[in-house]
C-alpha cells in the first residue's frame, strides 16, 4: 500500500497542471459544501442565541387568556390566586431549575412625569430580590434596592436608559422624584441588563424583535405594586433552567404547577404559558434547513462533475502507462495489485482535492462572514465526512479505468504503440 502511495504521488507530481485541473471539481465542489454547511451552523446558532440569549437560559411563564396577555390594560381576572412562597419552593424543586422570580407588571402606564417633562405609556414592574440578578441586570448608576426596600413599601424606583433620557436628559436621574400615578417615586438609580447577549440585527424582521426590548422601564419592589395600582395582580413566573436545552421542560413544569392553582372557569380561558423560545428558534432552524439542504444537493453536483473527471483523466493515464501495465503483468504483477495501484492514485487525488477544498471552503465561509455579514461556524464533522467522501469518490470514479487496467492482455498491452 504505501509503495502503491509512493507511486501515486510520483505520478500526480509528474503531471502537475493536469493533476491541478483534475482536482478542481473536487476543490470546486468540497469548498462549496464546507461554505454553505459553515454558514448553515453559523446561522442556526444566531437564530437560537437571537431568541434566547447566550448564557441566559431564562423561560418567562405569564398569566395568558387564550393567545393574549391577561394583564394587558391593567385587568385584573378573578380566579388567580397571588403565588406564594410554597409555590416559589415547587418550582426551585423542579428538575434542571436553577432559579425562579416572580414579578408583576403592567405593559404600558400612562402618564408618569418629572417637573413639566411626560414620558407616555412605559412599562412598570413589581419585582423581587431575585429579579435583576437571575437577569442579569448591573447597576450603572446609583444603588439598587435594598432589603428594606423589598420588604417594605418604601416608595423607591429604578430606570433604565430611555427612560432617563426621556425624563432627564443630561441631568442625572439619581435622587429625584418622578410622579407615577400620583406617587411621588424616588428614582434610586439605573439598571442595564449586562452586554453578555448583543442580539445580531440584520434586516427589518430582526429590529422588529428587538425594537420594543427593555425600552422605557420602571422597576418597583414588588410590595409597593399596591401602592400605585391599589390592588394585587397576578404575578408572572421567570425561571431559569440549567441549560439551553433544558429550557423547554422548565417552562412545562412551572406552567403546571401555577395552573393548579387557577380555580377560574375554565371558559375564561386563564392558564399560565411558557413562551418556548426554544421551540421557535427550532422552528426556524427547521425553515432554513430544508432551503439549505437544497444548496447542499446542488453543491454536490459539482463533486459529482469532479468525479467524472478523475474517471477521464484515469482513463487517460491508463491509456498512456499501457505498456508498463503490460510489463508488470509480464513479471508477474497480478490483476488485483494493477487494480489497488490506479484506485490508490485516484483516491490520492481526489483526498488532496478534499485537503486543499476543505482549507478553501473554511476561507470562502470567512469572505462570506464578513461581506454577507452572516455568522459562520466551522463543522468539524463536515470537514472529515468531506475529505472521506473525496476519497470515497475516487474510489467509485476510478474503478472503472482500474478495472480496464487490470484486464489488459500482457501480450497486447506490451506491444501497444
Amino acid at each position: 500500500m504505501l509503495e502503491n502511495i509512493r507511486l501515486s504521488f510520483q505520478g500526480i507530481f509528474s503531471h502537475k497542471i493536469r493533476s491541478f485541473l483534475t482536482m478542481l471539481g473536487i476543490i470546486i465542489g468540497i469548498a462549496a459544501i464546507i461554505a454553505i454547511v459553515s454558514t448553515i451552523k453559523g446561522t442556526d446558532e444566531q437564530i437560537k442565541n437571537n431568541l434566547i440569549g447566550s448564557g441566559d437560559n431564562t423561560v418567562n411563564i405569564k398569566l395568558m387568556r387564550g393567545e393574549m396577555d391577561a394583564l394587558d390594560y391593567g385587568e385584573v381576572p378573578d380566579g388567580v390566586p397571588v403565588i406564594t412562597d410554597r409555590e416559589i419552593d415547587k418550582i426551585l424543586d423542579i428538575k434542571d431549575v436553577t432559579g425562579c422570580s416572580a414579578y408583576r407588571v403592567r405593559n404600558y402606564v400612562e402618564s408618569i412625569f418629572y417637573n413639566n417633562t411626560m414620558i407616555e405609556g412605559p412599562s412598570i414592574f413589581g419585582v423581587d430580590e431575585n429579579y435583576f440578578d437571575l437577569l442579569g441586570y448591573q447597576v450603572v448608576k446609583g444603588k439598587g434596592f435594598s432589603k428594606e426596600d423589598y420588604s417594605g413599601t418604601k416608595k423607591v424606583c429604578l430606570i433604565n436608559d430611555s427612560i432617563a433620557k426621556v425624563l432627564f436628559g443630561t441631568e442625572d436621574p439619581v435622587g429625584k422624584i418622578i410622579d407615577i400615578k400620583g406617587d411621588p417615586f424616588m428614582v434610586v438609580g439605573m439598571v442595564q441588563r449586562n452586554l453578555k447577549f448583543e442580539p445580531v440585527i440584520n434586516n427589518i424582521n430582526d429590529y422588529k424583535l428587538y425594537a420594543n426590548t427593555d425600552t422605557s422601564v420602571i422597576y418597583i419592589p414588588s410590595n409597593t405594586w399596591p401602592v400605585v395600582f391599589n390592588f394585587d395582580v397576578p404575578q408572572c413566573i421567570i425561571a431559569k433552567a440549567k441549560d439551553t436545552d433544558s429550557m423547554t421542560t422548565v417552562g412545562k413544569a412551572v406552567e403546571e404547577v401555577l395552573n393548579q392553582r387557577i380555580t377560574a372557569d375554565k371558559s375564561s380561558g386563564l392558564k399560565y404559558t411558557s413562551e418556548d423560545l426554544l421551540e421557535q428558534a427550532e422552528k426556524l432552524q427547521q425553515l432554513s434547513g430544508s432551503t439549505n439542504k437544497m444548496l447542499i444537493w446542488i453543491a454536490s453536483i459539482s463533486l459529482l462533475v469532479g468525479g467524472i473527471g478523475v474517471m477521464n483523466i484515469m482513463l487517460v493515464s491508463v491509456t498512456e502507462r499501457t505498456r508498463e501495465i503490460g510489463l508488470k503483468k509480464a513479471l508477474g504483477a497480478r490483476r488485483g495489485k494493477i487494480l489497488m495501484q490506479f484506485l490508490t492514485e485516484a483516491s490520492v487525488l481526489t483526498s488532496i482535492g478534499g485537503v486543499i477544498g476543505v482549507g478553501v471552503g473554511i476561507g470562502l465561509a470567512q469572505v462570506i462572514s464578513k461581506m454577507a455579514e452572516v455568522p459562520v461556524a466551522i463543522s468539524t464533522p463536515a470537514i472529515i465526512v468531506s475529505v472521506v467522501f473525496s476519497m470515497a469518490v475516487g474510489i467509485i470514479f476510478g474503478l472503472l479505468p482500474s478495472i480496464k487496467a487490470a484486464r489488459l492482455n500482457p501480450i497486447d498491452a506490451l506491444r501497444y504503440e
